[in-house]
């Protein structure tokens, strides 16, 4: 990085002076400049040198990408999401306007985005009822579902997938209750009786057939499904011994997290319990150390804890302890249908709030060979290159006839950490031109060439001519004025 490069981020530091709850003449004093020159700054008129970056970096621990306009790049996504809608089709705003709003509030942009998602969800609320109408069937329950899992995603993502509070009490259990053994299953199993009076029981699937956990609060019995394997049962007894530890701490955070429906804050608590089985599971300093003594193998790490494939990539995205930090990975899981059961982005990756991912990215090769780990280089449309791995995973199911879900997940970085990852092995990841271009999705990507489109491109209109045939199934597209 050059001495002498300065950028512009007065929306960025503003935001970052008023989260801290400072003043211009406080801010300006940490950062050893004038008030009035933090003033200028915050209004771009002035650029801010690399030297204030870094001081800013150093004094409130937060990472320079931060700084670097990631936060807008993902508001201005979600923007362009939005209004690509042809709803607004005659709004007359520009990509320069959209970027105007995500710089100047990308929490504005979330507002925007979080109105847009009630409009849809009233939306398809008002077609069942008509339909329902319509068939004379008026049964309750038409309200459609999904809002409030949003809303826990975005806060989950606003916390970057990291809570301190759970990763240090875990820990502590970990070394209390001799977690770090051979066999983790029997150590929980143990825990449990000794410290809570819990015994574990693992049942039929006959007797369980639409369960795979149940405490029974009577009998003080967990009783385990036994389609469950044995990383599932540890994780299972992991949880529950969350709720009984920690159950005040993630209350506390559910409480400060603004969340109002009973339903988003019961979905909360399920994530926040599902977050300190994880920690308890692969405990932060001795998981982080390891991943990268073993290069972030995911299979190593995965014997080496007791843990499943899946279970060690979502780790992998909780490791933000300042101090140490491990590589920021983005994570996705998707079914074989496309759609996205979970996301969330620490690198800056783009994801869509609303439909699938793009069809180059290999993710859905996945499923071809299950169990085979797929790698890829992949190019975003705004240049940023980014090394992903995919593989499916397995769910527990009923039996024959009923076969277990099959999802796969995928785990990617930024192309700067992959020689990090002992999957790059073999990748020449200097050559840009070994990058696959791919989209955020189908409706918002503006790449003309692609021959893999489900769908036009919103943004650009189409010439459909008799006699030629271009690379997209929709025409030719031409650009809009």
């Amino acid at each position: 990085m050059a001495s002498d490069k300065k950028v512009f981020a007065g929306p960025r530091v503003r935001r970052l002076r008023r989260e801290r709850g400072l003043t211009q003449a406080r801010m300006a004093a940490d950062l050893g400049i004038s008030a009035s020159y933090l003033n200028l700054i915050e209004r771009d008129q002035r650029p801010v040198s690399v030297q204030v970056l870094l001081k800013l970096a150093e004094t409130y621990d937060v990472e320079l990408k931060s700084l670097g306009g990631d936060e807008e790049a993902q508001a201005l996504t979600t923007l362009k999401e939005v209004f690509a809608d042809p709803l607004f089709r005659d709004a007359g705003l520009t990509v320069q306007d959209l970027r105007e709003i995500a710089a100047a509030s990308p929490a504005a942009a979330d507002a925007i985005s979080n109105l847009y998602r009630a409009y849809q969800e009233s939306a398809v609320s008002g077609s069942m009822l008509a339909e329902r109408l319509a068939d004379r069937d008026l049964s309750d329950g038409t309200e459609a579902p999904g809002l409030p899992l949003e809303e826990v995603r975005d806060f989950i993502n606003s916390r970057n997938n990291h809570f301190p509070e759970l990763d240090d009490a875990a820990e502590r259990l970990y070394a209390k209750a001799g977690i770090g053994s051979d066999e983790p299953y029997v150590a929980l199993r143990t825990a449990l009786r000794d410290l809570h009076g819990v015994s574990t029981r693992v049942a039929p699937a006959d007797l369980m057939p639409h369960e795979l956990r149940r405490y029974d609060r009577h009998r003080q019995t967990i009783f385990l499904s036994e389609l469950l394997d044995q990383p599932g049962r540890s994780f299972q007894l992991a949880y529950q011994l969350g709720y009984f530890e920690q159950s005040r701490t993630m209350e506390d955070i559910v409480e400060a997290s603004g969340l109002e429906s009973d339903e988003a804050q019961r979905l909360c608590r399920v994530a926040l319990a599902n977050y300190f089985a994880a920690a308890l599971l692969m405990p932060y300093s001795a998981f982080q150390k390891t991943a990268e003594a073993t290069r972030y193998d995911i299979r190593l790490l995965g014997r080496r804890f007791g843990t499943s494939f899946e279970q060690v990539c979502h780790r992998l995205t909780t490791l933000q302890r300042p101090g140490a930090r491990g590589i920021p990975f983005f994570l996705i899981r998707v079914d074989n249908a496309g759609n996205v059961s979970k996301r969330f982005s620490a690198a800056g990756f783009h994801f869509a709030r609303f439909g699938g991912t793009c069809p180059r990215w290999n993710v859905h090769d996945a499923f071809r060979v299950p169990g085979q780990v797929y790698t890829q280089v992949v190019q975003m449309e705004d240049g940023t290159r980014y090394f992903s791995i995919a593989r499916t995973v397995s769910r527990a199911g009923s039996g024959i006839g009923v076969p277990g879900d099959q999802y796969v997940v995928g785990l990617g970085c930024e192309i700067a950490h992959a020689r990090k990852i002992v999957y790059s092995q073999g990748f020449d990841l200097d050559d840009e031109r070994g990058a696959m271009p791919i989209g955020v999705n189908c409706r918002l990507c503006e790449r003309l060439d692609c021959s893999q489109r489900a769908f036009p491109p919103l943004k650009h209109r189409l010439t459909v001519e008799d006699h030629v045939r271009g690379i997209s199934p929709f025409g030719v597209p031409v650009r809009s004025a």
